[in-house]
Formats: structure tokens, C-alpha cells, sequence
């Protein structure tokens, strides 16, 4: 999938379709016509996008916490805290992003985390798997 629908560009940068439209409108991008006479937008200016705000845009603009890292760190809200005796089960939603962090009960609690609050997940891995829709692993 190279090209996308208006409403997958804006799911995919994070904004309304009616903001993908008014961009490609104020020449912000560039929309195409699909086979079927749909306006589809390239993945490849969704990557130029993407790129147009080196800070982190405004994310990293309203919460400062999200500056750290863009490659590893997800800022969103605490959704759910389920502690029993030893450990903690996090959830964190990132725009639409689902983050779920096991963690002791005494990191947790020591945070103070609990549902609605600002937190930022980061995460390490030495392998990382790719999927393509369809579920064909790269």
C-alpha cells in the first residue's frame, strides 16, 4: 500500500480528515486521483510530513515530557492500573497507540500512577518486527 485514502493519511499523521483536506487545499500536500477517481494521498508525502516538524511537533510542544526521544518514547495517558501483590499491569494510550508496561507494584506505586494521568512509555529492544497488512512478516 503506497497510497491512502484521506481518512488513513489523517489516522496515520494524527489529525482530522477535514486538516488532511484543508492541507492539500492550502497546497500543504499533494492529493492524487485513484483508479477509482478517489483523492488518495502518497505515502511518500506523508513522510515528507512527517518530517516538517524535527521537534517533535505540537505533542512534544504542549508536553515537553515527549522531547526526549521520538524514536523509543510514546507521551499519552494512563487508561488502566491493575496492581495485585508483586506487580503492576500499565496501560498507556498514545494517540492510537495501546502500550501496556508489567512493572513491579512498588514502581507503579512510587509513580503514583493511575488512570488519567500524563505518562510517557518508552521502550528498548534489540529486534523489532515489521508486518504488512495482510499479516506477511519482513
Amino acid at each position: 500500500m503506497t497510497s491512502f485514502r484521506i481518512s488513513e493519511a489523517a489516522a496515520l499523521l494524527g489529525v482530522s480528515d477535514d486538516t488532511v483536506r484543508r492541507w492539500a487545499d492550502a497546497g500543504r500536500l499533494e492529493l492524487e486521483r485513484g483508479p477509482n477517481g478517489i483523492r488518495m494521498v502518497a505515502g511518500s508525502e506523508l513522510v515528507r510530513l512527517l518530517g516538517d516538524e524535527p521537534d517533535g511537533g505540537a505533542l512534544a510542544r504542549a508536553f515537553p515530557l515527549a522531547r526526549a526521544s521520538t524514536r523509543n518514547r510514546f507521551v499519552g495517558l494512563v487508561t488502566a492500573v491493575e496492581r495485585d501483590g508483586v506487580m503492576a499491569q500499565v496501560e498507556l494510550r498514545a494517540g492510537p497507540f495501546r502500550i501496556v508496561s508489567l512493572m513491579s507494584r512498588e514502581a507503579a506505586d512510587e509513580l503514583g500512577l493511575e488512570p488519567g494521568m500524563l505518562a510517557a512509555a518508552s521502550a528498548k529492544a534489540t529486534v523489532v518486527s515489521i508486518e504488512l497488512p495482510g499479516g506477511v512478516d519482513a
